[in-house]
């Protein structure tokens, strides 16, 4: 009997161990949130477009891209450093106690100073008085003030991913129900945008209890503030820039659309995109840690193979999307919208049809930067590239946007968007060309190549199979159509697509069908 009692306890405590220093298992658990995480947007997201309308969302999605780059400026950085520096110093409590307080003093400084320099901008500007935008902008500012008390970087840095998980599933499920229980006319955005805030006031709430177990917020040591000055320095400036590279679209369509219909257009375009981008850049959680932890201990082989595995994670999951997004473009804005005939969010289709590849170049320029520059203290490369992205994104959402598709703004700001990423996306290659490209360029790229164009050619003829033969004859509504096509083709694709991994033993894929080594 106690030998039996002594087995079970060392077994338990060698999966503990392996889950908690396993990766896969870390990405396993992300991917899992992801998953629950997109299926509650997708409910949500429609209700709230089917009822607020294409105008009134268009002027919500425009109040949330201006109280973005104050959100950013809160955080002037501190997140990536504070993930860096936090891995370092994990495994001593009362190093990373010291780090978590001097970090939080630093948050706590900028979004005062962000909401102080929010409220001048928004009285200074005309424009911004309207009452609807004016009201929008402050309800939604409480979010950037709420987080300054997440301490999310702390739970990124110690790799606490089950709890994270499943903190942001309940707080999600709750959010909403609540969306669909009192959001039901266009008046309602104000509790829409109530309800998206309350996302982040419960997080920090919950965060700020749990937090107490890993770190003390007694001084017990000097604060050094002043080795943070540099390296703040360069973060700030690329979060900076990077809000602005990543709302400049939004924030110009919405100045050349004055109705904002547009922009409800590229809010729904936008959508499946930001999903599939967030899978990733989630998955940087589990990552970017690790990659700084390997990097500081020099351990380069492992550093590498880190980079090849998160690359392998990327090219697995975009190449079929963005064939599957622009197969599937009109179904799902369609049921994104809940307008079927596209009487409204007209262009929403063409957005997503053409911002598809940025699931690809997007992602992978995210990696490169939080796995590959950020360890090695090279950000000043990411810098210059997304400071040339803004004002590249500027002229062209200009030119495109306001000139060459005058009618259909939001069309042109997306095609100056996807030339932009993917300039960004070459340079990045270009300065890190060491790094990637075994990572990017290889037999195992080639094999997801291939099973990509086999599912392009399969889509097409599940598609004209469908809607030419099948479905016809059932004389169902727009809505039954759209979702049992996009339902089919996804469930065949993926079949066909791991089928074909399978057969050809793609690294990602066959690693969780062959046998491991037996232990020596």
């Amino acid at each position: 009997m106690y030998l039996f009692k002594r087995f079970n306890f060392s077994f338990v405590i060698s999966i503990i161990i392996f889950v908690k220093e396993n990766i896969r298992s870390n990405v396993i658990v992300n991917l899992i949130r992801t998953f629950v995480l997109t299926l509650l947007s997708f409910i949500t997201f429609p209700w709230v477009c089917r009822y607020l309308g294409d105008s009134v969302l268009g002027t919500y999605s425009w109040a949330v891209t201006f109280v973005a780059y104050f959100l950013i400026l809160a955080k002037i950085g501190i997140p990536n450093l504070a993930i860096r520096e936090c891995v370092k110093v994990r495994e001593n409590k009362e190093l990373l106690s010291n780090k978590a307080q001097a970090f939080f003093i630093l948050q706590l400084i900028a979004t005062v100073l962000s909401f102080i320099l929010m409220c001048v901008v928004l009285f200074s500007v005309p424009s911004l008085r309207e009452e609807r935008t004016s009201s929008l902008i402050f309800i939604l500012s409480l979010n950037f003030l709420s987080g300054a008390f997440s301490f999310e970087w702390i739970f990124i840095a110690l790799e606490k991913q089950f709890y994270m998980s499943i903190r942001s599933i309940v707080v999600l499920a709750i959010s909403a129900v609540l969306i669909i229980t009192f959001v039901t006319t266009e008046s309602d955005v104000y509790i829409y945008a109530f309800i998206s805030i309350s996302v982040t006031i419960l997080t920090s709430i919950i965060n700020l209890y749990y937090v107490r177990q890993h770190i003390s917020f007694k001084k017990t040591l000097p604060y050094d503030f002043k080795q943070y000055a540099k390296p703040l320095l360069v973060l700030c400036s690329v979060s900076l820039l990077l809000s602005f590279y990543n709302q400049t679209d939004t924030l110009i369509l919405g100045f050349i659309n004055e109705e904002k219909d547009a922009v409800g257009s590229y809010s729904v375009g936008i959508k499946g995109i930001d999903i599939v981008i967030g899978v990733l850049t989630n998955l940087s959680t589990v990552l970017v840690p690790r990659s700084a932890y390997y990097y500081g201990k020099e351990d380069k082989r492992f550093f590498n193979n880190l980079t090849k595995y998160s690359f392998n994670i990327c090219l697995f999951i975009t190449l079929p999307a963005i064939i599957f997004m622009m197969a599937m473009a009109k179904p799902i804005c369609g049921l994104i919208s809940g307008s079927y005939d596209f009487n409204s969010y007209s262009d929403s289709f063409w957005v997503l049809f053409i911002l598809s590849s940025m699931m690809l170049t997007y992602s992978l320029a995210e990696m490169i930067y939080g796995q590959i520059l950020l360890p090695m203290k090279k950000e000043k490369h990411y810098l210059y590239a997304i400071l040339s992205g803004v004002i590249l994104n500027i002229v062209f959402s200009l030119i495109l946007g306001g000139l060459v598709f005058k009618n259909n703004p939001a069309i042109g700001v997306a095609i100056g968007t996807v030339i932009t990423d993917i300039l960004i996306f070459i340079y990045l290659i270009g300065v890190t060309w060491k790094w990637v490209y075994k990572a990017l360029f290889n037999k195992n790229t080639l094999k997801l190549i291939f099973a990509t164009i086999i599912v392009l050619v399969s889509s097409i003829g599940i598609h004209y199979l469908l809607t030419q033969s099948i479905l016809p004859n059932f004389n169902l509504s727009s809505s039954s159509n759209m979702l049992i096509e996009l339902i089919a083709i996804f469930v065949i694709d993926m079949v066909i697509y791991i089928g074909i991994l399978l057969l050809l033993k793609e690294d990602l894929v066959y690693s969780f069908i062959r046998k491991s080594p037996k232990p020596i």
